[in-house]
This record gives C-alpha cells, sequence and structure tokens, in this order.
C-alpha cells in the first residue's frame, strides 16, 4: 500500500458543512468524502489508474504522464 500523507486544506464552512452532509449520506467520514471525490475526479480526467488501495502496475506512482 502506498505511503499517506497528510495536508491542510483551506474550505469555507457553507462548503464544509455540504461535505459532511455528503459523507454522512454516504457512510463515510469528511477526509474519505473527500478523498473519493478527487480519485473520481483524477480517474473521470485520466491523471489516475487503479484505486487507492491497488497498485496494478506495482508502481509507487498512479499519475499517468501521457
Amino acid at each position: 500500500m502506498s505511503e499517506r500523507k497528510s495536508i491542510m486544506l483551506r474550505i469555507d464552512s457553507r462548503k464544509l458543512k455540504a461535505l459532511e452532509k455528503w459523507a454522512a449520506d454516504e457512510l463515510r467520514s469528511t477526509n474519505a468524502q473527500i478523498e473519493y471525490i478527487l480519485e473520481e475526479a483524477l480517474r473521470k480526467s485520466g491523471r489516475y489508474r487503479g484505486t487507492l488501495s491497488e497498485n496494478p502496475e506495482g508502481e509507487d506512482s498512479e499519475v499517468s504522464t501521457d
């Protein structure tokens, strides 16, 4: 499994409340919901392959450099 990193995220209170509500509706933590949204956006843009828990090609990075 790849190393997890911590980052500081600044977000306005309205967006945070909306994220918290969405996360609760999906039975996820707010952090897990943010990771889910980011993963989906990265996959849709073609900049990420696989899932957070798998690395199909055994690479350290799953970022597409095409």
